[in-house]
């Protein structure tokens, strides 16, 4: 079950989901031992229980020290002798009529351990519920099978159809066999009424020895199969193997837990957490199969088809049954998974299985979600993020932008490196590329590449542009950065007249040689209205860079912790009050920070720009057909970096 569910689901589910399938192997141990023990005190009333639990711990712990050859051949003997038992069991004379009326729903008569205080059908369930979970014997021991795709589907309906034919002809014959009271007060009810008890006392014996040898044997395989992906703590010591293939360090640290769950000394106790864990293995058993079945993925071919009713009924079933039984069991055991899930998820160094640990699953679920998305060929504007298409001729230039590319996309936006072969070839370009990636990667940014061949850089992006427009993570903003040779002005500006064409917003920094982006504190946004003495915000966003300035500006605000000022300029002061009741208003319906300082200044743009607040960074639109020239003067006047930006449309700040 383990590997099943870590190659469909990963690792981080594989590991929640296996940790506590391993813990019910020492309390199943625990249980059995205890069922072993009332059969011997049935021979020998007089030993001492806790003696008798001893015994049978260290002689199964030694068998599954030894030899896991040698457990499977020990159980080929105790199979015989439980179908003696049966028989014994099934030729014994009894009534065909029940000795009471049967009760085919509770409430029921209770234990002797809580004063027969009464009990419902679900507690009998989860009392009774861990004796069908000895059909994953095989699968968990499925490493040292000939055959384990044949032998364990085969083994596996084998086990289960036999069982409840057994279970259902037992119980009718227990009903003929003994009253009520006899069957409450009397463990052994069985042994007595059977033609020959010494073979029903054998079998429970030996059936108890078996369960109990199953998890002691299989438990620590799956706790050595989860030490070797390294999701647990020590994973390299409860790794570890003798020469003969055994994994001593697992059954010792099993064999100690089994010891404490020994202690509990009560069986009914045991057994609805043991059935917690388990349905918890199922249901996520049916998820996968419903899941991948659902998907209709070439990988996913089994041998055995079933309808994808079942695991849904599964999936159902296994809820249901789970807080029905005991909802504290149920809360503790989601606890269990969930941290033990948390825990996994952070830790570093996990060996990866590559393409098969999620078995094609995500992807699928990916690529559906793409074409309904990409169907419906509408722009969600509250949905909106960057998404950046960063272009590069020169990889080690990116280096100083590499903290603002991060500020302008964390925490949920994107980055998209397009590597462009003008100045360096193709090799030479790959490794770098590859290293940005996993830089932004340690950001915790999803960040990809492309490479792309072109003769001029322009040529290049223009290339990148049209070939991503129909990814479903197309690039919503080009990132550039002013160019210095006055004869590569045309270049850009073809490039921003194709991104606008393509609904690809523009991102224009031009770096200040001397502050940089100082101590990432103030930050100013320029805002315009869209005619002179024409106040209106409405208009002003329609035909304006707005909408990117506002979005760019708060989401750096946010990620500084930065004061943000907006600020508009107007060329006689009888439009002050007009220019600060739009500000205000923009700053209301995009709902800036409280914090966000309104200013209106009077005087040329330039001029205001020299006299406004000293600030870190300053964002301002980008025009059609930019002067690069003027742009550079900006720099210089407003003594910061400078960000240049061109809406796309795609994106709305009063959203």
């Amino acid at each position: 079950p383990y590997a099943i569910i870590s190659k469909a689901l990963g690792f981080e589910v594989g590991g929640s989901i296996g940790l506590p399938l391993y813990l019910s192997r020492p309390l199943g141990v625990a249980m059995y031992v205890f069922g072993f023990r009332e059969g011997w005190l049935w021979i020998f009333p007089t030993h001492n229980p806790l003696v008798v639990d001893l015994v049978v711990f260290v002689l199964l712990f030694g068998l599954a020290v030894i030899s896991a050859n040698l457990a499977f051949r020990v159980q080929f003997a105790i199979m015989g002798i439980i179908v003696l038992s049966i028989g014994a069991i099934l030729a014994s004379p009894i009534t065909f009529q029940p000795r009471a009326d049967i009760v085919w729903w509770g409430p029921y008569r209770g234990f002797p351990e809580t004063g027969f205080g009464g009990t419902t059908f679900w507690v009998v369930f989860a009392v009774f519920f861990p004796a069908t979970t000895g059909i994953l014997a095989g699968a968990n021991m499925s490493g040292e099978l000939k055959d384990p795709r044949r032998s364990i589907p085969r083994g596996t309906l084998w086990a289960i159809a036999l069982s409840a034919v057994i279970y259902v002809v037992v119980a009718f014959w227990v009903a003929r066999a003994g009253t009520p009271d006899e069957l409450m007060g009397n463990y052994t009810l069985i042994i007595d009424r059977s033609l020959w008890p010494p073979a029903v006392l054998a079998g429970l014996l030996g059936a108890t020895f078996s369960s109990a040898l199953a998890s002691a044997v299989g438990g620590p395989r799956i706790l050595m199969a989860m030490a070797e992906n390294r999701l647990l703590p020590k994973s390299e010591w409860l790794a570890r193997k003798t020469a003969g293939g055994e994994p001593r360090n697992a059954v010792l640290l099993t064999a100690a837990l089994s010891l404490g769950c020994l202690m509990m000394r009560d069986l009914n106790a045991i057994a609805p957490l043991v059935t917690m864990f388990f349905l918890i293995t199922y249901l996520v058993i049916n998820l996968v199969l419903l899941i991948e079945g659902s998907l209709h993925l070439v990988s996913f071919r089994p041998s055995l088809v079933v309808p994808r009713v079942v695991p849904l009924v599964g999936v159902v079933g296994c809820i249901l049954c789970m807080f029905i039984v005991n909802p504290m069991f149920s809360l503790i055991a989601l606890a269990v998974v969930a941290t033990t899930y948390i825990t996994i998820a952070r830790r570093k160094g996990i060996v990866s299985q590559g393409e098969d640990v999620r078995s094609g699953m995500f992807v699928a679920l990916a690529e559906w979600a793409a074409i309904r998305v990409t169907k419906l060929g509408v722009e969600n504007v509250r949905a909106w993020k960057p998404n950046l298409l960063v272009p590069l001729e020169h990889p080690n230039r990116i280096e100083r932008k590499l903290p603002l590319l991060v500020d302008l996309c964390s925490p949920e936006g994107s980055i998209k490196l397009l590597g462009l072969s003008t100045a360096h070839p193709k090799e030479d370009l790959r490794p770098r590329l590859e290293d940005l990636d996993h830089a932004f990667g340690r950001e915790g940014l999803f960040c990809t590449w492309s490479l792309v061949d072109s003769a001029t850089y322009t040529a290049g992006i223009l290339t990148g542009l049209q070939a991503l427009q129909s990814a479903f993570f197309k690039p919503n903003v080009l990132f550039l950065t002013l160019p210095d040779e006055q004869e590569r002005y045309d270049e850009f500006r073809e490039i921003i007249v194709q991104a606008q064409r393509d609904d690809v917003g523009v991102l224009f920094l031009g770096r200040h040689p001397t502050m940089d982006l100082g101590k990432e504190q103030v930050i100013n946004l320029w805002l315009r209205p869209h005619e002179a003495e024409d106040w209106d915000p409405d208009a002003a966003f329609e035909h304006n860079n707005l909408d990117l300035i506002l979005l760019i500006g708060y989401r750096l605000a946010r990620r500084w912790k930065a004061q943000l000022n907006l600020i508009t300029v107007v060329d006689d002061e009888r439009e002050c009050a007009a220019a600060a009741a739009f500000l205000k208003e923009i700053a209301d319906v995009t709902r800036m920070p409280e914090s966000a300082h309104c200013e209106v200044m009077t005087g040329s743009f330039i001029e205001c720009c020299a006299a406004a607040p000293q600030s870190d960074l300053d964002i301002m639109g980008l025009q059609p057909n930019p002067d690069f020239d003027w742009m550079g003067r900006m720099i210089n006047k407003t003594r910061s970096s400078c960000l240049f930006v061109a809406d796309s449309g795609g994106e709305s700040a009063r959203a």
